[in-house]
């Protein structure tokens, strides 16, 4: 036995030439030592020759002795692996939000969009200015402004973001993005309030329309300068689309009537026409769904063709830019009943007929909104999740062979 003059007890002596550590506790705590305060910690013994004189050894192979198997010693990376916080792909901070190139996130298209809704503004305001100085009109210009202001208000919404999204698409920082997006959103407000009063009647439902456009083109700014621009875009283009259709299905809504039911009494024509808005709510959402998940891939296409890398967008990305077209419609008929609150009650006031009209045109809007945003939403969700492939299985660890 060998006998180890700082530590009680005998201890075998290990084989000679065989490198061995010995843990145990030091004596600190026994009366009498002069470390008796001190706190008892693990120390390890040298390798020893075989008459007991300790081996002098460097402090690389004690650090080697002291980690854990698996372990490097510290200050050490093991070989081929990165170090911590880091992977292949490059430091842990690049998140899914950004492109790793560094470049601000942009919505490609943009331009393109805004130039649409700025002509899909104009031929609203057109259409409505026409409809009221009509001399058919007569009387009825107010219900006739009440019954357009839904188009016009979900125009300048779309118009306040393509614009805003045009102008801050290469700006990096978000505050000064934010700002910039809800400048640019006043400016095109300011436009269209300034040309609807030089081209309206000047009156208190002129000023109406005028004001609440403005407030729609500054929320639609304001949209804009979200983080994540390409789901704005996506939104946009699918609202375009939506809106677009409507008004092409206009068209066949008589037909449409006619297949539904329609005859000489009035509880058969409040049918068929619920169910033709019903038809078109899930066209229009169907489309909305389409459109947003296309605009989506083709501008993660853009983003690797232009960076090299695109981050990608997970499933809530997807979602509400589905349901973006009928989120804006109920954003609209918001906005209308507190901007336009005065020209739905002037409509509503003219007869007893016409407030029943304001009445359901507007429960016929929120109903559409809401059928545009769920069939939106659940187009882009399962066009999406057709389009993922199986999940990778991770290989089972080899099982280390019997020795």
């Amino acid at each position: 036995m060998c006998r180890v003059p700082w530590m009680t007890g005998d201890l075998p002596c290990p084989a000679r030439g065989d490198p061995a550590t010995v843990e145990g506790k030091t004596m600190s705590n026994q009366p009498g030592s002069s470390t008796a305060a001190q706190t008892d910690q693990p120390e390890a013994v040298g390798p020893t020759t075989g008459d007991g004189a300790p081996v002098e050894t460097s402090a690389v192979e004690m650090s080697a002795v002291k980690a854990p198997s698996g372990e490097a010693p510290s200050g050490e990376t093991p070989s081929g692996e990165a170090p911590a916080g880091e992977d292949a792909a490059g430091p842990a901070h690049a998140d899914e939000g950004t492109v790793t190139s560094g470049r601000p996130e942009f919505a490609p298209g943009a331009l393109v969009l805004a130039l649409v809704s700025i002509g899909w503004l104009t031929a609203m305001l057109w259409s409505t200015r026409e409809a009221i100085h009509s001399t058919a009109a007569g009387v009825t210009a107010i219900s006739l402004s009440a019954y357009a202001l839904p188009g016009v208000i979900t125009a300048a919404l779309v118009s306040g973001a393509t614009v805003a999204l045009a102008a801050t698409n290469r700006l990096g920082r978000a505050t000064l993005r934010f700002l910039a997006a809800v400048g640019t959103g006043l400016v095109v407000g300011l436009l269209a309030a300034v040309a609807i009063n030089l081209t309206y009647a000047d009156n208190t439902t002129t000023n109406t329309i005028a004001g609440t456009t403005a407030a729609a083109a500054i929320i639609g700014g304001a949209m804009a300068g979200a983080r994540q621009a390409r789901v704005v875009g996506a939104i946009t283009a699918a609202t375009l689309t939506a809106q677009i259709f409507v008004v092409l299905f206009s068209r066949v809504r008589d037909p449409l009537s006619d297949l539904f039911g329609a005859g000489e009494t009035q509880q058969s024509v409040l049918d068929a026409a619920k169910w033709v808005s019903r038809t078109e709510s899930l066209l229009a959402g169907l489309l909305a769904g389409l459109a947003a998940y296309l605009y989506l891939t083709w501008s993660r296409r853009r983003a690797e063709r232009r960076d090299g890398v695109a981050s990608p967008l997970r499933w809530p990305a997807y979602l509400v830019a589905g349901a973006g077209a009928g989120l804006l419609l109920l954003l609209t008929e918001v906005i209308i009943r507190i901007g336009g609150r005065g020209l739905l009650d002037l409509a509503a006031a003219l007869s007893e007929a016409d407030e029943v009209a304001q009445t359901a045109l507007g429960t016929s809007r929120v109903d559409n909104g809401i059928w545009v945003l769920f069939v939106g939403a659940l187009t882009t969700l399962i066009v999406f999740g057709r389009t993922l492939g199986p999940r990778p299985v991770e290989d089972e660890a080899d099982e280390p062979a019997a020795s």
